[in-house]
């Protein structure tokens, strides 16, 4: 994607590019104050139009520290009502205490407060709570000060609008662990790029709304070298949102063709070709059985149909002319959502990958491979190195330890690093789905969609996908583009439908389809850009 993502690091490459910025003459200090003064930015860009701003920041004794007290005098400077809580005492020499003392910031010390009323009474008056208590230095377990001052935090139960600067305190941000005092943020602000732990569990649940401060690192550090790993941003989705020119007629936005459905499984064909329109799509073609027309139909009208012929083990290939022309029609293909595992549907499934390989190679039409159509290549194993240039595929863990013969405990513990083989071995592009759903190119790009929802874990939410990915290849968007975009609204489609279900037991796949529409009117309205923008917790 030409638009920028945000980067991920591990700590020694940071401690890298920091030292290799500060060689080349951006000094330690120079890059605190871009840290700190970038939170403070997006702090205030955020809630600047809140009658009441009053701000408890906890300040560490570290780098952390310093740039909380940057980002508290950056506030005060802006008519918020700040207050510094110092983990440990520092002098009032300090320059960053000196600039911060000197626009009316008041500071408190716990080397001063007895049994924590000072504190208590300071988070009671605050509506926002800066964490700066402990970085990216942080090793576990927990141990001192900091550990005495966050238990007990935990134990005072709910806690202002929490902000974290870097990392929530008390979680790895290497390894993703995170201890039992860790800090719960709302929305973590993390710099120059974001350190890999953060996108791994534990450390997600800690995590809140993700961002990210330029320091201004200068993009030609040697240190950048070898990472190729990037998470999803909300601008990355909005810019690459095709256009809607107002002379547009639907053959402007392609047409997406859907082999999906059967007599057990009729709903997948609906849910994915409902997706494909709702992504923007042209026009949607289901190429599926006539029972499946006929119980789906109704709920669709919107849908063309292509019926196939089949018998009690499966599609078969009877008017292979017909079909011949439907897929030369196609600008994007999906093959497999509910389709089942007949013998002849595995017969008909090789019939059909011989005509697209020739078709794609002559058209470029983009293909999705999901569900039962991995679950017959994974059968044809020899086929996924004949797979047509461009094509996508969508496996939940269970059907990536089948294609790949990994175990499926191995696959989830290196979730990237698989992606990203198989990715290069298939010349594919894999969308590893899950929590922090990863997708990967063969060109060595990795992308960690920043989501985690138990409302997605329903059966048909990776019909949706598959449907949105080929609705948006319909239009045009790149293979691996239109499945890290379709991977990150379905990722906030599924935390939408939550928030308006109210429990995500509740959520189901059709509830999800709902709220796609949502998502893309908050990407041109720009509510995502203003993030976090759907948290209860916002004063």
């Amino acid at each position: 994607m030409e638009v920028d993502l945000y980067r991920i690091v591990s700590v020694e490459q940071m401690r890298a590019l920091e030292k290799e910025a500060d060689s080349g003459g951006l000094s330690f200090a120079q890059m605190m104050q871009n840290a700190g003064n970038g939170a403070g930015f997006q702090i205030d860009k955020k809630f600047k139009d809140l009658d009441r701003r009053s701000m408890l920041g906890l300040v560490g004794a570290g780098n952390n520290g310093g740039d909380a007290l940057v980002a508290l005098t950056y506030l005060q400077k802006r008519a918020w009502e700040t207050r510094a809580y110092l983990i440990k005492d520092r002098d009032e020499t300090d320059a960053l205490v000196k600039e911060y003392l000197a626009c009316g910031g008041i500071l408190f010390a716990f080397d001063k407060d007895e049994n924590f009323l000072q504190m208590e009474e300071l988070i009671r008056e605050s509506n926002f709570l800066l964490d700066g208590v402990l970085g990216t230095g942080l090793h576990l377990p927990l141990q001192g000060t900091a550990k005495i001052v966050l238990q007990h935090l935990k134990g005072m139960g709910e806690l202002p609008f929490t902000i974290a600067l870097d990392c929530p305190s008390g979680v790895d941000c290497d390894s993703g662990e995170a201890d039992d005092a860790a800090i719960r943020a709302n929305w973590t602000i993390c710099m120059a790029a974001v350190k890999q732990g953060l996108l791994r569990f534990p450390a997600f649940e800690y995590v809140g709304d993700l961002s990210v401060v330029d320091i201004n690192l200068p993009p030609d550090l040697r240190a950048w070298n070898g990472s190729n790993d990037f998470c999803m941003e909300v601008s990355a989705v909005a810019e690459k949102l095709p256009k809607r020119p107002w002379q547009a007629h639907k053959g402007t936005f392609g047409t997406a063709l859907l082999f999906a459905g059967s007599r057990d499984y009729p709903g997948a064909a609906y849910l994915a070709g409902k997706a494909a329109y709702l992504a923007g799509a042209g026009l949607v073609k289901l190429a599926t059985i006539p029972e499946v027309q006929h119980a789906v139909a109704g709920a669709f009208p919107e849908a063309v149909w292509c019926l196939l012929k089949t018998d009690e083990d499966g599609f078969t290939w009877d008017d292979a002319i017909s079909l011949q022309e439907t897929l030369r029609q196609a600008s994007s293909i999906l093959v497999g959502p509910g389709w089942g595992k007949g013998t002849n549907t595995a017969v008909f499934f090789k019939r059909l990958f011989d005509e697209l390989k020739e078709i794609v190679q002559k058209k470029q039409s983009g293909i999705v491979f999901d569900a039962d159509g991995l679950n017959l290549l994974s059968e044809k194993p020899d086929l996924l190195n004949e797979l047509p240039a461009g094509s996508v595929l969508t496996p939940h863990p269970g059907e990536m330890a089948r294609l790949t013969g990994l175990p499926m405990e191995h696959i989830q513990q290196n979730r990237k690093a698989t992606a990203s083989e198989y990715a290069k071995k298939w010349n594919a592009v894999v969308v590893l789905k899950g929590a922090l759903t990863v997708a990967a190119d063969p060109s060595d790009k990795v992308v960690v969609i920043p989501v985690a929802t138990p409302a997605l874990a329903r059966a048909g939410s990776g019909d949706i996908l598959a449907g949105m990915i080929v609705g948006l290849m319909a239009q045009g968007v790149a293979s691996f583009d239109a499945a890290c975009m379709a991977a990150w609204m379905h990722g906030e489609a599924g935390k939408l439908a939550e928030r308006s279900i109210g429990h995500p037991a509740c959520v189901l796949a059709g509830d999800i389809l709902q709220a796609i529409p949502q998502v893309f009117r908050e990407l041109k309205t720009g509510c995502f850009r203003k993030a976090p923008c759907h948290s209860s917790k916002i004063p």
